[in-house]
This record gives structure tokens, C-alpha cells and sequence, in this order.
């Protein structure tokens, strides 16, 4: 499909060096542990990943203390918002044991609790994941809408305008927090295929995760996400005041997601993956996706065959409602939001 016209509307100015693809280009860090979630039971051990946690952190900031490598992100009169993913739960989603994890971290530095948001859009997801029981007392549990469509939660002077498919309402809007509250975001996506977006990884749950309207990109087989998820992603302030990405590969879906439409789709790679750059993450995402389906005998999510669509549920792996756009994350290198080139990607990889 040809790349729209899109028009963003912004007061905000690029922080010079700020945000994606931040501090780290090109950098990403692999963490596993199998100790990380009993499979059988599908529960998670936080002490573990709180160990993956910090395994992560000092090995991409280089610093030999949690404290240390916290505070090249983040200060202590910073107000912080952690952008969870909660779309696909209660089967898949971030979860509370590693936000929980974050939020300790954010404290020792010296954020106050209630300059903590944990947020995201839908509030009807955000209760099935139920994070308060998790966090410490005093951290804002935020979402923008509390019912579907409702707009209140979103800046009415930040957003992008984009006609599709001819649609009514051509408008995306910033969520209001963040461009009015927060000065830095930490984006805690989940690991997932995507039956429209190919994969939703970092860019993606910071993209149509922070704006309004973005379901409007989908009109039958075709899909604009190709081009709309980095134009999203870029949009500031929310492009520099996104800091950092962790991202939650405890369990994944390599079919039909967001949500999980058959365990059979459900698998448990036991990682996390820590970086400044989105790109250079969401293609490892990709890889690991594609490898996934390969094992599965599944077509690759870059299969354009007209053959292999077919609307409804996605519960036969060979079909999809959708034509998928995994080269979003492709796209979004040449808006200068991260490195695609695997031939320049460093990746380091530790086992606990």
C-alpha cells in the first residue's frame, strides 16, 4: 500500500540526544532464565526475574551497581510513566512481578511512589492484570480510557492527522499524561506476533499504545501499520521522553495475537531484553518470531499471498484476517527512531 499523508500536530521540540533511539543505539540485551516462570503451572517467579532485572541493567549501562545504572535514565525529580501492554490479558501481558521490579528500582533512586504511572489505554484490561497488589503503595494505576472511545484522556493539541480509508475521524491523539505530566517514559512491552503489525514489540506499544483512534488503520485484509506506527512513535515529546525499553518475553504468542485465541499459540521463551533502541529490539523480536513459526511449519509473517487470507479467528496458522507489516519496524529506522541492520546490531546475551 502506498504511505499516506500523514500531518502531526506538536508544540513539543526534539530533545537534542533524548529519547529513541536513545543512549544505546544499536545495543540490546538478552536475558534468560528458566527458572523465570513454572511452564506447568504458567506462573511467574518474580525473585528471579528481579535477578534477570539486574542482570540486564548492568549489562547495558556498563555500570556495577542497580543505583548507578537506573540513574543514567532516570532522576529523582523526574515523574515517570511505564507504558505496560495489557491487551492479550490475563493470558499475556506485562507482568506485575517485573513492573513491580522497575518500580523498586525507580524508588531507590529516589522517585517518589506517587511519581510513578503505571499506564496504558484501556481500563478494562489494565483491572484483569490488577497491578496494585504487585507495586508499592502510593504508585498511580493509569488508563486513558475508562470507557471505549472516551476521549478525556488524550491531548487535544498533540496528535496526527491521517485519512485512510476515508474514515469520519481522521485524528490520533497523544495520551494527555504524556505530554502534560511526564518527563520520562519506560516502555515494558510484551514479546508477541501480530495478525495486522506482523509483531507488536517496542514500537508498537508505543505507538498505538499512546494514541487514540489507531484501529481506524485496518480496513479488511489491508492494514496501514506498515507506516503508522513509526509516524506514531515519533510524534514528540512522547519520541524523547521515551528513555527506555524492557521488554517482557516471559511468555509469547506466535499466532493470532495480540491476544492468545488458542493455547496452542502460547509458548514460553523465558526472556527479558533490555535497550534504548526499539528497532534494533522489535527485529529481534521479529527473528525470534519467525523462527518460532518455522519450528511450527507456519507461513513467515512476511508472507504477502493473497492465498493466506482468510477473515475470522486465526486458529489455522496457514491463514490470516490480515495482510501483516512487519517491515513497520524497518520503516521506522529511516525516521532516525533506531538501527534495522542486523550487520550493525550488537546483542548480548547472559544466562541465569
Amino acid at each position: 500500500m502506498p504511505v499516506p499523508k500523514y500531518h502531526i500536530v506538536t508544540s513539543y521540540k526534539r530533545i537534542d540526544g533524548g529519547g529513541m533511539p536513545g543512549k544505546y543505539p544499536a545495543r540490546a540485551v538478552r536475558v534468560h532464565s528458566e527458572g523465570a516462570i513454572d511452564t506447568a503451572a504458567n506462573r511467574v517467579d518474580g525473585a528471579v526475574v528481579r535477578k534477570m532485572l539486574t542482570a540486564g541493567m548492568l549489562k547495558l549501562t556498563g555500570a556495577s551497581n542497580e543505583r548507578d545504572a537506573w540513574s543514567q535514565f532516570i532522576s529523582p525529580n523526574d515523574v515517570v510513566g511505564i507504558k505496560v501492554n495489557c491487551s492479550g490479558a490475563p493470558e499475556i501481558n506485562s507482568n506485575p512481578e517485573l513492573v513491580a521490579g522497575i518500580i523498586d528500582n525507580l524508588i531507590a533512586v529516589g522517585v517518589p511512589a506517587d511519581h510513578i504511572y503505571i499506564y496504558d489505554r484501556f481500563q478494562n484490561q489494565m483491572r484483569i492484570v490488577n497491578f496494585p497488589p504487585h507495586v508499592a503503595k502510593g504508585v498511580n494505576v493509569w488508563a486513558a480510557e475508562s470507557s471505549r472511545g472516551s476521549i478525556l484522556g488524550y491531548d487535544p493539541n498533540t496528535y496526527v492527522e491521517v485519512d485512510f480509508f476515508g474514515e469520519e475521524d481522521t485524528r490520533s491523539n497523544l495520551i494527555k499524561l504524556v505530554s502534560e505530566k511526564f518527563t520520562k517514559v519506560i516502555n515494558v512491552p510484551t514479546m508477541k506476533e501480530h495478525r495486522a503489525a506482523g509483531v507488536t514489540g517496542c514500537l508498537k506499544n508505543i505507538a498505538y499504545g499512546d494514541f487514540s483512534n489507531v484501529a481506524r488503520s485496518h480496513h479488511r485484509e489491508h492494514s496501514n501499520t506498515y507506516s503508522f506506527i513509526g509516524t506514531l512513535a515519533s510524534v514528540e515529546p512522547l519520541r524523547s521522553r521515551t528513555v527506555l525499553n524492557i521488554m517482557d518475553g516471559l511468555r509469547s504468542v506466535w499466532q493470532g495475537g495480540p491476544f492468545l485465541q488458542s493455547p496452542r499459540f502460547l509458548f514460553f521463551p523465558k526472556i527479558l531484553m533490555f535497550g534504548t533502541d526499539p528497532v534494533a529490539l522489535d527485529h529481534l523480536l521479529i527473528n525470534l518470531i519467525e523462527k518460532k513459526r518455522k519450528q511450527e511449519g507456519a507461513p513467515s509473517i512476511f508472507d504477502r499471498s493473497e492465498a493466506h487470507v482468510r477473515f475470522g479467528p486465526e486458529l489455522d496458522p496457514n491463514f490470516n484476517s490480515f495482510i501483516r507489516e512487519p517491515a513497520h519496524v524497518d520503516y521506522a529506522s529511516h525516521l532516525g527512531l533506531g538501527v534495522y541492520d542486523m550487520a550493525r546490531i550488537k546483542e548480548s546475551e547472559i544466562n541465569l
